[in-house]
């Protein structure tokens, strides 16, 4: 495949092409200023500052005036086709900026709303965002990790959740107040060191005053080898130094479970979890293959009747916002979850929408659309 002409800065190039006529248009006809209505269909909270500071930016460039009229805090509830925020300047200038601004607004709040749904549900574990990797390129690892912090901040505020505590990228870091990216070891390096505890060790050898992690599925036996490294590091287990993350996948259950076992699990810790009407896939996250709730309890169980009280369970492994209902249900005993899943499900529910409002200071929109002028005050 040919490598593209065009540069990631060119913005004639990358926006739509209407829009690039438009400019041609009325550099010949007059310019004049107008002023459009950002928003999105759907319910979502404020998360804009990634699009506003794109298009200032791009003002500052141009040597063009502009006005932005945010509408609403970051993190706040908007409904199905509010304006997000109100753009005002010259229509031969704003107009090619448009599809840019776009792609910049809808998905980021939408996984602005997506993690707050699931800090709200578990406002009392802590969350780490680990999408760097479903994302389709950088730009969307930041927007994705940005929208994750404007709903964990929103959490955090609203509803004293513990929210997002950082991410796993050293790039995006900074929209969780951190300097570097947050994570365990891979599945490549287990298999590499040929143990689990190896890993462990290889870890704490090149990181000595890091916490260490277990990555506990590699050989099927979470239950075995995480009470093998805290075995071979006491002291720093019993300091609470030491946390296993779970990410058993969706084709077998964590090592000495199978359906019976998992039921008896919940029902020595959280028997009303099934013992209410549950769905097929609400079902599976509680006593299913993989990580369920039944498999932290297990893990728990495990840990404490060995005296490990201070290990901490990190969970991995499609923890949406149902899967995180499922486990409150459960009371499941998480510390931390690793997460990507806040990212928009349905991509269709993320296109952000524009219209102008005003031309030349005269409030004029298509019909339908006027819900978007600006109410008197």
């Amino acid at each position: 495949m040919p490598r593209n002409q065009y540069a990631c800065n060119d913005v004639s190039a990358w926006t739509d092409k209407y829009f690039s006529n438009t400019q041609t248009i009325v550099e010949r006809f007059g310019d004049t200023e107008v002023t459009y209505a950002f928003f999105l269909r759907r319910p979502v909270l404020s998360a804009v500052r990634l699009s506003t500071v794109y298009i200032k930016e791009q003002a500052k460039k141009a040597g063009q005036t502009i006005g932005i009229e945010v509408l609403h805090e970051e993190g706040e509830w908007v409904g199905a086709g509010e304006p997000l925020f109100y753009l005002s300047g010259s229509f031969a200038f704003l107009t090619e900026h448009e599809t840019l601004i776009l792609q910049k607004l809808g998905s980021a709040c939408v996984a602005a709303y997506n993690a707050y749904e699931m800090c709200q549900i578990l406002p009392h574990v802590a969350f780490l965002a680990m999408d760097a990797r479903h994302c389709a390129g950088t730009e969307m690892a930041e927007m994705m990790a940005y929208g994750a912090s404007v709903g964990s901040k929103a959490a955090q505020r609203k509803l004293g959740a513990v929210g997002f505590i950082g991410n796993a990228t050293d790039a995006t870091a900074h929209f969780f107040g951190r300097e570097k990216g947050l994570g365990t070891v891979p599945h490549a390096l287990i298999g590499y060191a040929g143990s689990t505890l190896k890993a462990a060790q290889m870890f704490h050898e090149c990181f000595p005053d890091e916490n260490i992690p277990i990555l506990a599925d590699y050989f099927g036996r979470e239950i075995t080898d995480t009470l093998e490294v805290c075995n071979a590091f006491p002291a720093l287990a019993h300091e609470g130094k030491i946390a296993v993350r779970l990410d058993t996948h969706g084709g077998r259950f964590l090592e000495g479970l199978d359906t019976q076992k998992s039921y008896d699990v919940l029902g020595r810790h959280a028997p009303d979890a099934v013992r209410d009407y549950r769905t097929e896939a609400e079902l599976h996250d509680l006593i299913g293959t993989g990580v369920s709730a039944a498999a932290i309890w297990s893990m728990r169980e495990s840990l404490d009747n060995a005296g490990f009280s201070k290990v901490r369970i990190i969970a991995s492994s499609g923890f949406t916002p149902q899967k995180c209902r499922s486990m409150a249900w459960a009371k499941a005993p998480i510390d931390i979850i690793g997460t990507g899943s806040f990212l928009p499900d349905k991509w269709s529910e993320t296109n952000a929408t524009a219209d102008i409002i005003a031309y030349g200071g005269v409030p004029r929109v298509k019909v339908g659309r006027e819900f978007l002028l600006k109410k008197s005050r």
